[in-house]
């Protein structure tokens, strides 16, 4: 990619630019990223993909600065990828890019190993900056993200078992399905089903399971 300096030989000797790769399942998306790096002098994309596999070739073949990395993909998603990828390389420093904002995906983002988690429909806003921030080795999140967290902190996570139980019921099983498929009594369903609203301040079983899903505690 050209730079916007006079001499872009001189102007790269002076300041090396971030290396960065981009990794969506939506060519779309990885566009606009690209249109936004080709105008920074001291960014370049060196390579892009579109799967969690791609994502740890890539990485392997380019070695990256910074690593622009989507959560939900196919052939690997991206806490997949991101493990893989510090196995190989502790310090690599990747950035989260979703569409999720769930505390639970937050969380395991962050164990996995991401430097940064960023909503997609504030990369234009965030992106660079973020870039910038986690090569110069800091960690960041998102302020609208940060805040949403912030107003969750505090409140008891689920069980692994009522997670389970909230699982099933997103898929529309009845109480009775969920004992028999647990091998637990319909009674212990309840008392976990009761503790799932509580937790999750929802008013039934169905906005439960919509909560789960945005919270990034189970998936569909």
């Amino acid at each position: 990619m050209e730079s916007r300096n006079d001499n872009p030989s001189e102007h790269t000797e002076l300041v090396p630019r971030i290396r960065i790769l981009a990794v969506d399942d939506h060519p779309l998306l990885r566009d606009g990223i690209a249109a936004l790096l080709e105008n920074e002098d001291d960014m370049e994309l060196v390579a892009e993909g579109s799967n969690g596999r791609e994502a740890i070739e890539l990485f392997r073949t380019h070695t990256p600065d910074v690593t622009l990395m989507d959560l939900q993909m196919p052939d690997k998603d991206g806490i997949e990828a991101i493990t893989a990828i510090r196995k190989s390389a502790p310090d690599a420093r990747i950035i989260v890019l979703t569409t999720y904002s769930g505390d639970a995906q937050v969380t395991r983002a962050l164990e996995a190993g991401a430097r940064a988690y960023l909503l997609k429909n504030l990369l234009h806003q965030e992106l660079l900056d973020t870039i910038r921030a986690v090569h110069a080795g800091r960690k960041t999140m998102s302020p609208a993200l940060a805040a949403d967290l912030a107003g969750r902190f505090g409140q008891d996570g689920l069980t692994a078992k009522e997670i389970d139980v909230l699982r099933l019921i997103s898929e529309g099983h009845a109480n009775k399905e969920i004992a028999a498929r647990l091998g637990i009594t319909e009674e212990t369903v309840k008392s976990r089903v009761k503790n799932i609203l509580s937790k999750l301040d929802a008013k039934d079983r169905a906005h439960a399971a919509i909560i789960g899903v945005k919270r990034g505690i189970i998936s569909l």
